[in-house]
């Protein structure tokens, strides 16, 4: 089959798409202290300008991947930034915590449908060309990460010279121009005939919002309290009746068929818990610059590009290499040790600290982590199921970072609030709270590299794939 010349300008737009929709989970951190004042939010409602976009974006994954292989996959990805376009409006004009919280939510939406469909297209450019594909892989997986990390220094950009609500109204011209774009240089990726699964989607969903806000709650009531007790339990019963429900439905969400696929539950605990270790240390570095250091929004953002340039470098310039000489489970299993590493030097924080001692050395090592797990685990992943099914793999893998992600910030920010971190002003509390965050990380990734170690294949990779990725 020839290659479609377009393949090269269609990676700069899904890479693009991908590094706007991680984003989207970061650019208003450094915005948070300000929407906080001018929307009424309490210190722990906070995180809800986080989580109302990252509990629909990984709740509704599933549905967009298989809308993907259903409807055909640029049709849902041109879908998708409608939806976030209208998101960002609401976002932007919000004037009070529930306007604000809702529009997040639509942008959750709509990156849902973005996501796993932007991925199926880029399989169907790159799959029949493994040198291609690995070069492809590691330019569209360091949109993901360093899209987070760019959107703290872009979040304090815009912060400090204009104002918070600009952190959304600059995806509309951008998701207008993508809009331009799609029919010109996307393929038109075929869907095929099936049911859809609206109710397995509404009991994911509900399932792991009820989740999160439980653990979200519970440092406030307890751990013991009825409401909690009450809400995790419903969580828990609507998860297992989404799994009851993929057994026998026609045209199931998730067909559990899928987790025969050699490598795919290891590769998605693997990014379930990154997420969990890697969301929470940015969001807790970016409080300790401003709350603790009195960094602006400006500076705040600054600090954190070192860590973006260095895993820009890394996933671009190395890991590909890596991949083709020792396979993806070693970079997972040693990715997530190093993350460890450096959310362990990062809890040595000090209320009177500064960034070169404090912040630095860090967040360097966290970078280095991050860039040795983030692509193995998504080739191992989508790399061994079945075509027809590629638009469900890529839903699965974003929805577990997407859902770790939240589940991890959750549990962290718990964690903090019962250390000191709730009480703004007092900087040695705060300090603690945070410290307390970091070492809660650490212990997630390092259950992440153990896991990974005993769930994964040797080597993920093909010999012959190998080979020929080794020029990427």
């Amino acid at each position: 089959m020839s290659a479609d010349p377009r393949r090269w300008w269609a990676l700069a737009v899904l890479a693009t798409a991908q590094f706007m929709v991680i984003m989207d989970t970061s650019i208003i951190g450094v915005a948070l202290p300000d929407m906080q004042h001018d929307l009424g939010f309490g210190q722990s409602g906070l995180q809800w300008v986080f989580n109302a976009y990252v509990v629909a974006f990984g709740g509704l994954l599933l549905l967009g991947g298989r809308l993907s292989d259903l409807l055909g996959a640029r049709r849902v990805f041109a879908a998708g930034w409608l939806v976030l376009i209208a998101g960002s409006v609401v976002a932007a004009a919000a004037t009070g915590a529930g306007a604000e919280i809702a529009g997040r939510a639509v942008q959750g939406i709509g990156s849902a449908l973005i996501a796993p469909s932007a991925l199926t297209l880029l399989m169907a450019l790159f799959a029949a060309r493994p040198k291609e594909l690995a070069r492809a892989m590691a330019f569209y997986g360091a949109a993901a990460p360093a899209g987070g990390t760019a959107g703290v220094f872009l979040g304090g950009v815009i912060t400090e010279w204009l104002s918070w609500p600009w952190v959304f109204v600059i995806y509309i011209p951008i998701g207008l121009a993508t809009l331009a774009l799609v029919p010109a240089v996307l393929p038109a990726v075929p869907g095929r005939r099936a049911g859809l699964d609206v109710a397995g989607a509404a009991a994911v969903t509900a399932g792991l919002g009820l989740a999160v806000y439980a653990i979200v709650q519970a440092p406030g009531r307890g751990w013991d309290a009825p409401a909690t007790v009450l809400q995790l339990g419903g969580a828990v019963l609507l998860l297992a009746l989404f799994v009851a429900w993929q057994r026998i439905v026609r045209g199931p969400l998730m067909p559990l068929s899928v987790w025969r696929t050699p490598g795919l539950a290891g590769a998605n605990a693997a990014m379930a818990l990154l997420g969990a270790a890697w969301i929470p240390m940015w969001y807790f570095l970016n409080l300790y610059l401003q709350q603790v250091l009195g960094y602006g929004a400006f500076p705040s953002g600054a600090a954190l590009l070192p860590m973006t340039a260095l895993m820009m470098v890394l996933m671009v310039g190395v890991t590909g290499r890596l991949i083709a000489r020792f396979g993806t489970r070693p970079l997972i299993v040693t990715g997530l040790a190093v993350l460890a590493a450096g959310l362990l030097v990062l809890s040595a924080i000090d209320a009177d600290g500064g960034f070169l001692t404090d912040v630095l050395p860090g967040s360097l090592i966290s970078a280095v982590g991050m860039s040795l797990v983030f692509i193995p685990a998504t080739m191992a992943a989508i790399g061994g199921v079945a075509p027809e099914q590629g638009g469900l793999a890529s839903g699965i893998v974003n929805t577990t970072y997407q859902v770790g992600s939240a589940i991890g910030l959750a549990a962290m920010t718990a964690i903090a609030t019962s250390q000191g971190a709730g009480r703004l002003g007092d900087l040695p509390a705060l300090t603690d709270g945070f410290q307390a965050a970091f070492i809660g990380a650490a212990v997630v990734a390092l259950a992440g590299a153990g896991l990974a170690l005993v769930t994964l294949r040797a080597r993920s990779v093909r010999p012959a794939d190998e080979k020929e990725s080794v020029g990427a």
